[in-house]
Formats: structure tokens, sequence, C-alpha cells
């Protein structure tokens, strides 16, 4: 099966005829790489812009973070750390905006103040999610986690790592379908890291074409994740090799939206990918 070619978020297309970067912007003093370093809200608004003039097409805003052992968010919280990102970003670019978040009011909120797109690493699974989501008219991306990200990383086990996260997003899209969301707004993301060994991560790396099967765009996030310190022996700020080559694997294995923390290196990496995958039929010079 060919790989999706666009994504419809509200009143937009997003083209994915050549894989796009989604820039994470974390306003959160917890998560794992780069937490308290954005929270100030000019801060995160200037490091967002930087990310665009990289070439980021998605800005993926996230308030509660969900590495191993991480603590819930409030949604008061949680709102309080997302809104003004997304209005002060919306005012200045007309960029996607991405809000990753598993509560229905912060869906509403996020959409209300100007986000595009909502990926939700519980799949919309949370009590009154998939009726928020649909309401919304967002683009949306089905993220598979085992477990809870307190515990996620408990020595997680699978069968078969591919089918099990096969069969659950293929699940989630039916739900999603029957509650009126149509199948073009729908991206999924195998969740790396997620409540997975290094082992199963790759697993799911090699074999992820088989996902397109699912019939909508594929999103990875595998930057900075801790399988590379097991891969490489490097620290968290050490890991920008590693991530784009995790980037450029996943795109030639069907990948067309890559989540990232190091924006300028992971489009160079997905665009030579890309470039890979076109062969013959590449029309650059």
């Amino acid at each position: 099966m060919s790989a999706v070619a666009s994504w419809q978020c509200r009143d937009r297309v997003l083209d994915l005829g050549a894989p796009v970067v989604m820039g994470v912007l974390n306003v959160t003093p917890d998560s794992f790489s780069d937490g308290g370093r954005f929270t100030e809200r000019d801060h995160a608004l200037r490091h967002a812009l930087r990310m665009i003039e990289e070439g980021a097409a998605i800005i993926d805003i996230g308030g509660e973070s969900t590495r191993p052992g991480a603590a819930p968010a409030t949604v008061d919280e949680e709102l309080a750390r997302v809104i003004p990102a997304i209005e002060a970003l919306r005012r200045e670019s007309p960029i996607f905006i991405s809000i990753d978040t598993s509560k229905p009011e912060v869906m509403r909120a996020a959409c209300d103040a100007g986000a595009d797109i909502i990926n939700d690493v519980r799949a919309l699974t949370e009590a009154g999610a998939l009726t928020a989501a649909a309401s919304t008219r967002a683009g949306i991306c089905l993220m598979h986690m085992k477990g809870e990200p307190r515990t996620m990383q408990d020595a997680p086990r699978y069968d078969d790592v591919l089918a099990e996260v096969s069969d659950f997003l293929a699940a989630r899209i039916v739900a999603c379908r029957e509650s009126g969301i149509d199948v073009a707004r729908l991206a999924a993301d195998p969740g790396f890291g997620f409540g997975k060994r290094v082992a199963d991560n790759l697993a799911l790396l090699k074999h992820l074409g088989r996902l397109r099967e699912l019939g909508v765009a594929l999103a990875v996030g595998l930057s900075r994740k801790s399988m590379l310190a097991t891969l490489t022996g490097r620290g968290v700020d050490q890991r920008i090799a590693g991530s784009v080559a995790l980037a450029a694997i996943a795109v030639l294995n069907g990948a067309r939206i890559v989540r990232a923390h190091d924006v300028a290196a992971t489009v160079d990496a997905i665009r030579v990918a890309a470039a890979v995958v076109q062969g013959a039929d590449f029309d650059g010079t």
C-alpha cells in the first residue's frame, strides 16, 4: 500500500506528499529531554519560531510529561501551560499546531485557541475524548501505549509486538469512524518507547511499513529516546546523530510525520531518505 499523501486538519489539509517534521515544544517542568526549558511563554514562542525557520511543518505543544515515571498533570495545570503558548504562536504564524494531550477539556480549549491537530498518546481512550475530538474537526494522531506513563516501562512483554500494536490502532481507527471522525483526519503512531523494550522498538521500526495497511498516515516519535542510550551509550543531549538515523530509517519504511527535537538535522535526514524512496522518480537536480 502506498503512503497516505495528505492529512485533513480542521479546514486545512497538510500535504504529506513528502514526509514532514513535527517539532516538539514541551511547556512542562519535567519532560525527559527538555523539561523546564520552555515554560516561559516568550521563550517557548522563540523556540517554536526557530523550529519553523528550520523547516518544521507542525509544532507539537505538550503540557504534561509522558516520560516513564511521570506524574499526571491536572486539567487546570495543563491548560495554564499550553493555551498561552498556542495563542502566542497562532498570532505569529499560520503553522499547523498540534496539542499533545489526552484530556477532552484540553483538546477543546486548545482547538478553540488555534490548534489544528490532537496528538493523543492514549488514542482517545479517556472518557469523553472521542466526542471531544470529533467536535473539534481536528486532525488526530492515535498512538499505541502499553500501560500508563508511570509504569509503562516496568518489564513490558509482547507475544507479537507488531500484531498487538497494529490490532490496537486498527480498533481505534474503527472507534473513531463510528464516532463520526473521517479517516482522512487520522494518523497512527506505534508509540516507540511507550511500554516497549529496545527489541520491541527495533522490531516495530524494521517492520513499520506493514502498518501502512491501516490506511492512514504514519507518525513516529524516535527523537532522543532512551533506546539510543542502549544503542549508542549517549546522554540525552548527545543523541542527535542517533535520532536522525532513526528518523531516516522510519521514512524509508513509510513514516510521513516525524516528531523531533532537533528539527534542522531531522529535516535534512528525511529529505535524503525521501529522495532514496523516490529513486528514479526523484525530480530534483
